[in-house]
């Protein structure tokens, strides 16, 4: 195997056949992993089906894969020239991410957080031994941080930005924003090294937020929450599906689907559709008044085959064939020892698990729970609803609720 070295970079396929994928060997791949052109160059396609130009390399004895951009905006002929200008570079010694993003700070000396977090974890993916990790931080970034700093320049983060992130979710999701807070603490000190300025990192925990913010320790303690943890989720499960009567199935329904709890109480037969596994709801029973389809796994499906069919709704209450009311599923909860939960609570949990450990990009668990997406989500999603990659983003939520997953696998980052 030929094998050309730069003073401390390298690539390994000179010698080899390259140009080995075709436009119509691209369009036709669908199934998730990694297509190797020569060169270097590789197509990615994700598990939700996106797909993305990588280029592997070697420099200082560390492999790295640099992302130049997805397949949609980047044709085959132009992701090449770009994977051949990273060889050259290569050759010459110079590491081609670190070039990129010193071109990026020259060139935009305002860059933001959001910017800095992705250079971040583009840097580090390599050397994480979970290859889900990159897509957590990702999640969890853009679900709670974003929204916040997202758009600020790093060191004009402060102090009372941190405590806008975590304040909100630091007793009912602690784990979580506890990884939040870690997360935003090495990409501030990132920054910091790239800026070269001396402002204290805002997100220290020693010395610094934990004189704001309670002790994990103690926060975990707490019984009573809105929201079940995701971890707990298959076992409750287990129960649930055990319990009997109407608002039980209503309550495991709404869970698999991730829906409203008024928008499966007020539903109508005819809004489902079995042979084709969809629900469509009508925009005029949205909180965004939107139509939303929703796919319609194989236990949903048999919780609808299950209920009876000569009503005007189909989780009607027993007594009177009205829409079943959200205290009847409150009702099985409190039977089941969780006072603190809420039926809308499972909504989070849904996000929770979709941010730590789902692996599927933060904007679909979003069009999954019909949220209104940002100007920028929606450009980069276009137009539609990614019926297609919430199919398979619904199938392994239901595995995990169904316990056919570990809930543990891939939780910690």
């Amino acid at each position: 195997m030929g094998k050309n070295m730069g003073r401390q970079g390298s690539y390994q396929d000179v010698g080899r056949a390259i140009h080995k994928l075709s436009v119509k060997q691209i369009a036709a791949t669908n199934e998730p992993g990694y297509y190797g052109d020569g060169g270097n160059l590789y197509l990615q396609v994700s598990r939700s089906g996106t797909k993305s130009w990588i280029v592997r390399y070697t420099f200082a004895g560390r492999k790295h894969d640099m992302g130049i951009g997805p397949v949609r905006d980047v044709p085959l002929a132009k992701a090449r020239e770009k994977a051949a200008t990273v060889r050259a570079q290569l050759m010459d010694g110079v590491d081609p991410i670190s070039e990129r993003t010193d071109r990026r700070l020259a060139n935009a000396p305002g860059v933001a957080f959001s910017g800095y977090a992705e250079e971040f974890i583009e840097t580090n993916q390599s050397g994480w031994k979970n290859a889900k990790h990159a897509e957590q931080w990702r999640n969890t970034l853009t679900t709670y941080a974003y929204p916040v700093i997202g758009q600020k320049p790093p060191r004009e983060v402060t102090t009372d930005d941190m405590m806008d992130i975590l304040k909100p979710i630091w007793s009912t999701k602690n784990e979580t924003a506890s990884r939040v807070r870690g997360r935003v603490e090495q990409i501030l000190a990132y920054a910091k090294v790239k800026e070269r300025h001396d402002r204290d990192n805002p997100a220290t925990w020693k010395g610094h937020l934990e004189q704001l913010l309670p002790k994990p320790s103690k926060v975990k303690k707490v019984k009573h929450m809105e929201a079940l943890p995701f971890a707990e989720l298959p076992a409750f499960m287990v129960k649930l599906r055990a319990m009997p009567g109407i608002a039980a199935r209503a309550l495991e329904f709404t869970i698999l689907t991730c829906a409203r709890t008024t928008e499966v109480t007020d539903a109508p037969p005819e809004e489902f559709d079995l042979e084709r596994a969809r629900w469509v709801v009508p925009k005029e029973r949205m909180k965004a008044g939107k139509e939303h389809r929703s796919p319609l796994v194989e236990a949903a499906l048999e919780i609808l085959r299950s209920v009876p069919s000569s009503s005007a709704f189909v989780f009607p209450s027993p007594r009177t064939g009205e829409p079943l009311s959200e205290s009847a599923m409150l009702a099985v909860l409190n039977r089941m020892g969780l006072r603190g939960i809420t039926v809308h609570g499972f909504r989070s949990t849904f996000r929770d698990w979709a941010a730590e450990v789902g692996n599927h990009p933060a904007e679909l668990a979003e069009m999954a729970l019909a949220h209104t997406l940002g100007d920028k989500v929606e450009a980069a999603y276009r137009r539609g609803d990614m019926f297609k990659k919430r199919v398979a983003l619904a199938e392994d939520w239901a595995a995990f609720c169904l316990g056919r997953k570990k809930p543990a696998d891939g939780r910690e980052a």
